[in-house]
């Protein structure tokens, strides 16, 4: 089951009715770059590791966020001459360079700060980032972390410097006045009325400004805040341009990106008696064409898309998307597990993928019986429950990411690894990756050594020590190491994962 789909019956049977499509050949996946490798044995600084992660709509460039509320910019070097080397590729197929990112600039978005009102340190902890339409050559998107959103613009400023000045070098005491003046300042006057020439200087020349270099400047235009009681989990743009939200666990708000002091609440989950919640908001996405529609999906694991139109407050759903557990299944664990924890958009608006802590759902919105296809991330884990709960890890939120063609799906897991599915119809792609230099190197590894329980380290997890086991298929897994943010690009097979405070890419 490890990797593998589950296809719904309706969609079994009308994959065997249609012809036998083409089936996508799995991708052989390369380590393309890493930025901020870490030594053997060096410390990782908390503040140095990476939260949020985001190419923009052209993937000329991405953005990095970390706990230490900086935003970090990179932007493509291959790109100019991409045209070139397609049609290079054209005539010789042994020619390819895979795509390379530059460090661009970085600034500090947020800093911690502390709510008076409610006694709280709000951490400067970069939650996400989402990139807004590029406007004159600048840079524009949103950085968010618990309470605070900021509009930030990042664009090339010259510097410009003075020169060509009015001096002479060789006679310093005459700078200043014009040749020929006399000792108090006043210039020779002729008979008739005027001002003799200046005979010193061949001309008067006017200083000149000139720009030599440029730097990088990021300017913060807008600060949302005083919006959300709770912690902000998804910022989403719309695709007018203009308007974009901001969830927490309970609401969501709408905002103008020209205006910082008001927001529209679109959604309220919040009950009239706290005792009765049952669930809450745990992601947010706008639909990447239809300006109206909006998702958003919950701790019971279930997505909800909201059309703006039907009212003001949109607390009534236009569709539910959720999976009915199986009869006689349920356990202590069931609502835990199926807690989503990110939602993404298909390209095309047609799909809707979802990450739950063990498993990864594509829907379709034209069919809300249930999903088109699932795929098991780490289901050897299944059996720890238990020990996972102990030590919290459960609760890690795992983000997912889907190609720009929309044949495949990734997704973050423990060990520093992530996992690549195909979902074409047809495919069995699953392909296990490790964020480090060799990024196939687990799948080569056949340990001789016997699998061992995790639950006989449940007390040293408890004391904050390392939290290692076997895998299903005989590899060591590491609950401390754990890649949970990750980054498709939006038209090419190129990936970019968090793996602590360094930033891995890979291409195929």
């Amino acid at each position: 089951m490890n990797g593998e789909a589950v296809v719904p019956e309706p969609a079994a049977a009308a994959a065997a009715a249609s012809p036998s499509p083409v089936v996508a050949t799995p991708l052989e996946w390369r380590f393309s770059q890493v930025f901020g490798e870490r030594s053997a044995g060096e410390e990782v600084q908390d503040v140095d590791i990476i939260s949020a992660i985001e190419f923009n709509k052209s993937g000329h460039h991405l953005a990095t966020g970390d706990r230490g509320g900086r935003v970090v910019l990179f932007e493509r070097t291959d790109a100019k001459d991409n045209a070139c080397r397609k049609e290079a590729e054209k005539v010789d197929n042994s020619v390819s360079r895979h795509p390379e990112f530059r460090y661009k600039t970085e600034f500090q978005s947020h800093e911690p700060e502390f709510d008076y009102l409610k006694s709280l340190e709000i951490e400067e902890k970069i939650n996400k980032i989402k990139w807004c339409q590029t406007a004159n050559g600048a840079l524009f998107l949103l950085s968010t972390n618990d309470k605070t959103i900021k509009f930030w613009k990042v664009q090339e400023k010259k510097v410009k410097k003075v020169s060509e000045m009015n001096l002479s070098p060789s006679n310093a005491s005459a700078n200043g006045r014009p040749s020929g003046s006399n000792a108090s300042g006043s210039s020779a006057y002729l008979p008739n009325g005027g001002i003799s020439k200046p005979v010193g200087l061949n001309s008067l020349r006017l200083p000149v400004v000139t720009s030599q270099e440029t730097s990088l400047a990021a300017s913060c235009r807008r600060v949302f805040t005083h919006a959300h009681d709770y912690h902000i989990n998804s910022i989403s743009n719309n695709s007018d341009g203009e308007t974009f939200i901001s969830a927490d666990d309970l609401r969501i708000n709408l905002w103008n990106l020209e205006i910082s002091n008001q927001s529209f609440n679109i959604i309220d989950v919040k009950p009239t008696n706290m005792e009765d919640l049952t669930e809450v908001i745990t992601s947010a996405e706008f639909h990447p064409t239809h300006c109206n529609t909006l998702a958003y999906s919950s701790s019971k694991g279930s997505i909800r898309l909201v059309d703006l139109r039907q009212s003001a407050l949109c607390d009534t759903h236009s569709q539910l998307f959720e999976q009915h557990e199986a009869p006689g299944s349920r356990s202590f664990f069931t609502e835990i597990i199926a807690s989503i924890s990110d939602i993404k958009f298909s390209k095309d608006g047609r799909h809707i993928l979802s990450r739950d802590y063990m498993t990864l759902k594509l829907w379709d919105i034209n069919m809300n019986s249930g999903p088109v296809a699932t795929f098991q991330v780490h289901e050897y884990l299944r059996p720890k429950l238990c020990d996972l709960y102990e030590n919290d890890s459960i609760f890690d939120k795992f983000e997912c990411c889907q190609s720009g063609d929309g044949l495949r799906v990734a997704t973050g897991s423990y060990s520093n690894i992530f996992r690549v599915f195909g979902c074409g119809t047809g495919s069995n792609e699953a392909t296990t990756l490790e964020a480090t230099r060799n990024p196939t190197r687990r799948q080569l590894q056949n340990p001789t050594r016997p699998a061992r329980s995790l639950s006989s380290l449940t007390r040293v997890v408890r004391r904050g020590a390392e939290s290692t086991g076997i895998e299903a298929n005989g590899n060591s897994y590491d609950l401390s190491t754990k890649l949970l943010h990750l980054a498709w690009h939006p038209s090419e097979n190129l990936i970019a994962c968090a793996a602590a405070n360094s930033l891995y890419m890979y291409y195929a």
